[in-house]
C-alpha cells in the first residue's frame, strides 16, 4: 500500500538535513581514512630493517 497524498516537495524539504548529515559524515570519513593513509606511508618500515614480529628474520645459532 502507497501513501494516499504524497507531497514529494515536502519530503524533499524534511529529508535534506539527514541527507546533509550523511554527506557531511562521508566526507568526515573519507578524511580519516586518507589520514590513517598517509601515516601508514610515513611510518613504513625501511629496506633492511628487521621486522618487530620476528617472523621474517629468524636467526640460527650454530
Amino acid at each position: 500500500m502507497s501513501a494516499p497524498e504524497t507531497n514529494v516537495e515536502k519530503q524533499k524539504k524534511r529529508h535534506r538535513p539527514v541527507l546533509l548529515g550523511f554527506a557531511i559524515a562521508a566526507v568526515f570519513v573519507a578524511v580519516l581514512y586518507f589520514a590513517y593513509l598517509a601515516n601508514l606511508a610515513v611510518q613504513g618500515n625501511e629496506p633492511g630493517t628487521a621486522e618487530e614480529d620476528g617472523a621474517a628474520s629468524t636467526v640460527v645459532d650454530e
